[in-house]
């Protein structure tokens, strides 16, 4: 039986954990070649690549700091190089500082920037001449740009950038058939989301979710798949929350 996304090449960029993990070994259980971007950690990325071959997949972990043009750059020079195209590029390296805008320091907030909005920029800027036509984009935003929730400013002005950014690639790469759309999750249960919160902080918000619990990755993997299937084709520029209703 075809798989839906049968020989199709996805990139997952920081998908050594976390929802990105989730996301790689969910389209390469649809039948995609999955590159596996980390930074920091090799040993998590090909764990991750080694469940996909272990389940019949092919996978590539791929070392680059997508916050760095030339290393974007040669992301995609390797996924090429290895399974010959890119069909699919889901964005979803990011960083998160918890921290108010009064006390939020230079370099962190460089940080933010740096990763959050740069690392999607020189990702698209790539895909606008290297993605196959057809192709699938999904970059990963939050709930936060809608809930103003203290401590989140420079988290949510940087998904805020990640949202427009895409929406114009949408428009811009329309004519040769890719759609481009944004993923919102709300609280999902990863170690980005848990570090530093007390047990009653996380009960608090997952209390603000209509099942009254946090999201889990595969919540949102789920989601990216039908994204980048042939399913989604008319579906493009458009900002999906998930987030069992918290906005």
């Amino acid at each position: 039986m075809t798989k839906p996304l049968q020989d199709k090449v996805a990139i997952v960029t920081g998908a050594s954990r976390g929802i990105g993990a989730e996301i790689a070994r969910t389209l390469a259980g649809a039948g995609a070649k999955v590159v596996v971007n980390y930074l920091g950690s090799r040993k998590a990325a090909e764990a991750v690549c080694t469940g996909i071959m272990q389940s019949g997949g092919e996978s590539l972990a791929v070392k680059a700091d997508v916050s760095n043009s030339a290393e974007m750059r040669q992301l995609f020079d390797a996924a090429i190089e290895r399974f010959s195209c890119v069909d699919i590029l889901v964005n979803n390296a990011g960083v998160l500082v918890s921290r108010s805008i009064a006390d939020i320091r230079d370099e962190e907030f460089d940080r933010v920037l740096n990763v959050n909005i740069k690392s999607v920029f020189y990702a698209l800027r790539e895909a606008s001449t290297r993605l196959a036509d057809g192709g699938r984009v999904v970059s990963l935003s939050s709930t936060v740009t809608r809930l103003m929730l203290p401590n989140y400013g420079a988290y949510a002005a940087s998904k805020g950038a990640v949202e427009q950014l895409t929406r114009v690639f949408a428009r811009e790469a329309g004519a040769r058939g890719i759609t481009a759309n944004i993923v919102s999750p709300g609280p999902v249960n990863t170690e980005m989301f848990t570090t530093g919160k007390s047990e009653e902080t996380i009960k608090r918000m997952a209390g603000m979710s209509f099942a009254g619990r946090i999201g889990e990755p595969e919540d949102i993997a789920r989601v990216v798949l039908f994204l980048v299937s042939d399913g989604a084709g008319w579906v493009t520029g458009q900002n999906i929350s998930v987030s069992g209703g918290v906005a």
